[in-house]
């Protein structure tokens, strides 16, 4: 099996790069866009355990766009073959001094594009890191 085939990893790199900006801009279309939507999707949060491509629109749409500004750190994107790919990165927010937060996602290319198929996001308290003064 081909690991990341530099063509497929540039796609992925590039569709994660949007997820990104779409979720600290609150754009919940694009979001949306992103995700499978199939009643098959799942997205494990942080306060929140979401079956279904209705169930994650519907957490977008309620959740406030306050806060949602972050960096990430130690991002990974692995491609097998030409269309499945994994993301992981950590991530870090003003509002939260002293923890981190950990993100996963699964893409497949499917007939639409690249989609999130699964996703998995937790905070954790960050002991590599002193807290801010």
């Amino acid at each position: 099996m081909l690991v990341n085939d530099p063509a497929t990893l540039a796609e992925v790199e590039a569709v994660f790069a949007r997820y990104e900006a779409a979720l600290v801009g609150n754009d919940v279309e694009v979001l949306d866009a992103l995700f499978w939507q199939d009643a098959r999707v799942i997205r494990y949060g942080i306060t929140e355990i979401l079956h279904g491509a209705a169930e994650i629109l519907a957490f977008r749409q309620a959740r406030p766009a306050k806060g949602l500004a972050r960096h990430l750190a130690h991002t990974t994107i692995t491609t097998f073959g030409t269309d499945f790919a994994t993301a992981s990165t950590l991530f870090y927010r003003d509002s939260a001094p002293g923890k981190v937060g950990r993100q996963m996602q699964t893409w497949a290319r499917l007939a639409d594009g690249w989609r999130v198929v699964a996703a998995h996001v937790s905070i954790i308290d960050d002991t590599d890191r002193p807290p801010a003064p």
